[in-house]
Formats: C-alpha cells, sequence, structure tokens
C-alpha cells in the first residue's frame, strides 16, 4: 500500500513584526488591478508591469501574500521552480515594489482543481437561496481547515482549489524544497 501525498496551504507567515506587508497591485497609472485575475488558474498577458506598495515597510521577504493574497516571489523562488522543472504549473509575471530595486514576480498558479474534502474541512458553508444571492447559491460561502483529497490531484504540485480559490496548495516535494532553500516568508499548513 503506497503513502497518500501531502499538500499543504502555502500561506504568509506574518509572525515577525519586522517584515513588509504590501498593497494591491497598481499600473504605471496607479490605477488598481483586478486582484482576483491572479486566481483564476489561467496564463495571464498583462500590459503592464505590476507595482504593489508598501502598505507597511520593513523587511523583504522571498515569498509574500500581497493584499487579496497574491503570491509575490523574489527570483530565488523562481529559479527553485525552474530546478524542481516545474515551470508548466506555474507563470511569473515581472512586477515591482515601492522603493525596491530588486526585481519581483507575482507567481500565477495555472491549475484550479476540484479537490476540496468537504468531510475532512473543519467546517464548510455554502451560500444558501436564503443568503438572495441566487448567483452563489450552492457554492462554497466559507470553509475553515481547508483538506483537500489527494486522489483526485494527480500529479500537480501547486494549484488553488476549485471553489475556494483564496488558498495556495503545493505538494509536499514542493514545500521540503522551499524550507531546503531557506526561503523567507513561506509558512505551511497541511491540507
Amino acid at each position: 500500500m503506497t503513502t497518500p501525498k501531502r499538500f499543504f496551504v502555502l500561506r504568509d507567515d506574518r509572525r515577525t513584526s519586522d517584515r513588509w506587508h504590501l498593497g494591491s497591485p497598481v499600473d504605471e497609472r496607479g490605477e488598481k488591478l483586478d486582484p482576483w485575475q491572479f486566481k483564476d488558474g489561467e496564463h495571464l498577458e498583462l500590459n503592464c508591469t505590476p507595482l504593489f506598495p508598501l502598505a507597511v515597510p520593513g523587511r523583504a521577504l522571498d515569498f509574500t501574500l500581497t493584499a487579496f493574497t497574491i503570491p509575490l516571489v523574489t527570483s530565488r523562488v523562481v529559479s527553485l521552480f525552474e530546478r524542481l522543472d516545474l515551470l508548466h504549473e506555474v507563470q511569473f509575471l515581472p512586477a515591482r515594489v515601492e522603493s525596491q530595486t530588486e526585481p519581483y514576480f507575482i507567481l500565477n498558479a495555472l491549475r484550479v482543481i476540484r479537490c476540496i474534502d468537504d468531510a475532512r474541512c473543519e467546517e464548510v458553508l455554502y451560500w444558501t437561496p436564503e443568503d438572495n444571492r441566487p448567483d452563489k447559491t450552492g457554492e462554497y460561502r466559507d470553509i475553515s481547515g481547508l483538506k483537500v483529497d489527494p486522489a483526485l490531484i494527480g500529479g500537480a504540485h501547486i494549484f488553488r482549489p476549485w471553489g475556494w480559490r483564496v488558498n495556495l496548495i503545493v505538494s509536499e516535494f514542493v514545500k521540503l524544497a522551499m524550507e531546503r532553500e531557506g526561503l523567507t516568508g513561506p509558512k505551511f499548513t497541511e491540507a
């Protein structure tokens, strides 16, 4: 019997007080970009290089979840994904950070997988007709303690779960590689 694969929600470690916090991306004219486009699991063509303002100045990180949980990474993360041969699962979009000269990249996961294991989650709430949101009835309204079913994931190593795309999920393979690399910023919670 084989051991099932393990997966983790990739979060931003907010425990350190000297770290930075980044706001919503804007274009060259200072207009806000649609933050939800980075959660669709699709290849994007941006007409600009997004700029992330410093909401709270502090120590720069290799991995940051900006406003609206947009993953922003350094070239160290890009190099790691290249070495792991995972560039077919992600797109790295060039970005800038206010007052920084180092290049940054939006990590755009290119897959959305229907894999949430409702029975194993701590709590799952759905939109109901009583919520007066017919466009959302039957969809996830809230999930606590997200768990995924590894049998539904196949060979993916980084993706967003269908129905709850605010989370970014990585395989244990990616988690261990990021930890070995000594990247600053990531925190992992088993899904």
